[in-house]
């Protein structure tokens, strides 16, 4: 077996598995776990959600 044969199978392989992982990702069934990452900068001390607060608003 020539080494080519090899780097080319490692680099499809690698291509596969990229791509698995963005399909698992991006998943719509991942949906739900996305929007409460995505308010985790806005959770209190407590872990609790909070609002974020508008422009100009005072707390």
């Amino acid at each position: 077996m020539d080494i080519n044969v090899i780097r080319v199978a490692v680099t499809v392989l690698g291509l596969v598995l990229f791509i698995a992982l963005v399909v698992h990702t991006w998943s719509r069934s991942r949906k739900a776990e996305h929007d409460a990452a995505a308010m985790l900068p806005f959770a209190g001390e407590a872990g609790e959600a909070v609002a974020p607060a508008r422009q100009g608003e005072l707390k």
